[in-house]
Order: structure tokens, then C-alpha cells, then sequence
């Protein structure tokens, strides 16, 4: 899930005091990227949608029972997307902005400005056999859509997991992610998207 908010600079002093009442859009589902089918001893989840102060999440679970030699299958729960809040455009040319994968934080490039608003990263639960090492598979690039059509694009995606990433105990392995928003062709809106994540055993 992403939500973020860009403004071009001629806008900033209406986008730093929004109207009241006035919220993001979703945009049209036809336009989200379709995550792609589970391989055998995969999980694929996609991070829903979120506005600030919602209740949101997104489990994915494709195997009911355990798999082959009795194996037990693999299932990613979304417990929240990433955020940037609001952000502004210094001029004509695109910028960018970083959400920290470890702390959440929020980095501006040097063609933006940080309008405030709740910004944070994602955060999700991997689930199964205890002791196993996993792969996580973010996308490269996901492009991002206003109501009105403007584009946006998350890219760099990383987690904050060091070295190989397995599961616990308890077959449970929790992780934060982070990406790089970046405007296109200069287009401000309330952008919103969705991030196909994959994890699968080694």
C-alpha cells in the first residue's frame, strides 16, 4: 500500500491547509498492478491501500492445508503500508522523497518539500515451518495513480532484514520496508497503489 500526497509549488499553501473534509481518493482498481500467481511454497500478499488512522491490512494465505511431505505453507500478513503523508514540489522538475525501511523516517530529496502529514513504513508477518530460511521478493517499480490520472512511482524497495532471513521458532518472522517516491512529469494529486510482495522458502 502506498498513499502520498504530492503538490506542485504554486500550491503548496493550499496543500499544506486542505479544505476540511477533504481526504485522498482511491483510484480506479483497474489501474493496480495485478499481483502475480503463488509458485508451490510461496505466499504472495499485495499491501493494501491506507489513509492515516485507518484500520487496514491484507493476508494472504493461497494454502489451506500443508503441502507436499507435509510441509507447512507459507502465508505473509500486510500489517500496514507505507506512507509518506504530504509532500510538495519546489518547482517544474520532479523530486523525490525516501521512507526509511528501519525507522520510518521520511528523507526529502533536494526537489521537495516536506508538508508534514503521518508518514511511516511498512510492516509485515511472515508465517511457517519454524526455522526456515525464506526469500522476500519486493518489486522494482510500482507506479502509483491519482483520481485525475497524474502518475507517481515507488521504487528502491528494501527491508530493514540483515543478512539471510529466517523464521523463528515459532515459524514467524516480522519485517519493516521502505521506498523512494518519485513524481512524474511534474503532476501533483493524492496518489494511491499497491505493492505485490512474494516470500517463498530457500
Amino acid at each position: 500500500m502506498a498513499s502520498i500526497g504530492l503538490a506542485l509549488a504554486a500550491a503548496l499553501a493550499a496543500a499544506s491547509a486542505p479544505a476540511p473534509g477533504s481526504g485522498p481518493s482511491v483510484a480506479p482498481a483497474a489501474k493496480l498492478p495485478v499481483s502475480p500467481p503463488a509458485r508451490p511454497n510461496s505466499a504472495v500478499a499485495s499491501s493494501s491501500t491506507v489513509t492515516p488512522n485507518s484500520n487496514n491490512g491484507c493476508c494472504a494465505d493461497p494454502f489451506a492445508t500443508d503441502g507436499a511431505n507435509g510441509e507447512r505453507p507459507l502465508s505473509i500478513t500486510i500489517e500496514s503500508g507505507i506512507n509518506v503523508g504530504r509532500l510538495g514540489l519546489k518547482g517544474r522538475e520532479d523530486g523525490n522523497a525516501q521512507i526509511d525501511a528501519q525507522t520510518g523516517a521520511k528523507q526529502v530529496g533536494p526537489g521537495m518539500v516536506d508538508l508534514g502529514g503521518l508518514s511511516f513504513q511498512g510492516k509485515a508477518t511472515i508465517t511457517g515451518k519454524p526455522l526456515r530460511p525464506v526469500r522476500i521478493e519486493l518489486p522494482q517499480t510500482v507506479t502509483l495513480y491519482s483520481p485525475s490520472g497524474a502518475e507517481a512511482e515507488l521504487s528502491d524497495f528494501c527491508t530493514d532484514l540483515a543478512g539471510v532471513a529466517m523464521l523463528d521458532e515459532q515459524g514467524q518472522l516480522q519485517f519493516n520496508f521502505g521506498a523512494t517516491i518519485t513524481s512524474k512529469n511534474g503532476q501533483g494529486g493524492n496518489f494511491r497503489g499497491r505493492i505485490p510482495i512474494r516470500v517463498e522458502y530457500y
